[in-house]
């Protein structure tokens, strides 16, 4: 008689969405290796086994998977070698969803122009520079205000609105320092004066391809503070959310959940992004759906049904920053928060703080949406990010 007989998976990128992917993969007998470029990171604290490496080097990358030899790869952040695993896929690694998937969309320039001029979705204008001289070029074109982004980054960083050519010149810096991977290279895109803006959880799998009922999502510096779910869409919109998601993720292929982010106009529906992977304004999931964004990833990923997807509760996630750069800290105020009714806290464990960095984020429930959104705001007041020294 043999022993169990798992599936591998290899995280790479390992923050608070990788944690959760790996422990719901391990919910369903699956053994997880979580990868970053540095130690402790939230994912590795549950994971069965951890590397730190750069992922931006190819050589180190492809050395660790073939050293492993994970039945699935699963990039959780932008800032990977992907022209690597693009050849490890055709040396038959899988990349989930694909490892073009993970190319196009660690490049705002590659995504844009598939969604663009490939497949004809409405985007804003958009242009890109790579000196300051090109960017004032740019700007010239697409006029102000407008929005600045380096081509490779996350969570916001390096992005900025340009709203008078006085602007540029600090923009063009944001960018620099924002930027991931030693790009200079900027997009510069046209100011979408939207109504609102979603997340539209998009899933392909064995079953086809599903959706999460809409997310909205207010950003600050181009990073999530707030989600509610579901965000109200007349039929007619969200018609045309589902085709333009399920256009840009059948372009991208495999399975596996994707977080489509799109504007909602007066003029209709705009694409803006997307990412092959958990959405973090999708962490309200755990606690609105029968089966949060993770565990429908890692379904989906290993081949299994996707049935349908039911919304339980209107919910809300509010975020908990950081505003230090330090090591010895503690998130205070979690009994407070955990007291207050229909409510989960997820304290992160990140090893150390950032300015702005997510540490902590909030979930609630309630029989409306914007009690929820209430309930949110009022419970993250309760932490705070505290300092030793």
């Amino acid at each position: 008689m043999t022993g169990f007989q798992s599936k591998t998976i290899m995280m790479l990128g390992s923050g608070e969405l990788g944690k959760e992917v790996v422990l719901e993969a391990q919910r369903l007998g699956v053994k997880t290796i979580a990868v970053d470029r540095y130690e402790n990171a939230p994912a590795m604290q549950v994971a069965h086994a951890s590397h730190v490496i750069n992922m931006l080097d190819g050589a180190a990358l492809r050395a660790l998977i073939e050293q492993e030899k994970p039945d699935y790869i699963i990039p959780e952040i932008e800032a990977i070698a992907t022209e690597t695993l693009m050849e490890l896929e055709q040396d038959g690694f899988t990349v989930v969803p694909t490892a073009k998937a993970a190319n196009l969309t660690m490049d705002r320039e590659g995504i844009r122009r598939l969604a663009s001029e490939t497949l004809g979705l409405p985007t804003a204008k958009y242009e890109f520079a790579n000196t300051l001289e090109e960017l004032k070029e740019a700007v010239g074109k697409i006029g102000t205000p407008c929005v600045i982004k380096p081509i490779m980054s996350s969570s916001g960083k390096g992005q900025s609105v340009c709203r008078s050519e006085r602007d540029i010149e600090a923009c063009w810096t944001a960018a620099m320092e924002g930027g991931r991977a030693k790009k200079t290279r900027v997009i510069v895109e046209e100011f979408i004066a939207f109504e609102s803006e979603i997340t539209l959880l998009t899933v392909r799998s064995v079953s086809g391809t599903a959706f999460c009922a809409p997310i909205g999502h207010i950003q600050q510096d181009g990073d999530y503070i707030e989600s509610w779910q579901p965000h109200v869409m007349s039929e007619t919109h969200i018609a045309e959310a589902e085709e333009i998601a399920k256009k840009i993720t059948d372009a991208l292929g495999g399975y596996g959940l994707f977080g489509v982010e799109l504007f909602i106009t007066a003029d209709g529906i705009y694409f803006s992004e997307v990412s092959p992977r958990p959405h973090d304004t999708g962490m309200v999931t755990m606690v609105t759906q029968d089966v949060s964004e993770f565990a429908i990833h890692i379904r989906a990923v290993l081949g299994y049904p996707i049935p349908a997807i039911r919304l339980l509760s209107p919910g809300a996630s509010r975020t908990v920053k950081a505003w230090e750069e330090k090591t010895d800290y503690a998130v205070n105020g979690v009994g407070e928060a955990l007291a207050l009714p229909d409510t989960q806290v997820r304290v992160f464990g990140k090893p150390e703080t950032k300015v702005g960095r997510r540490m902590a984020v909030v979930l609630t429930i309630a029989d409306e949406v914007e009690e929820a959104r209430q309930k949110a705001e009022q419970a993250a007041s309760l932490l705070s990010v505290d300092y030793q020294s």
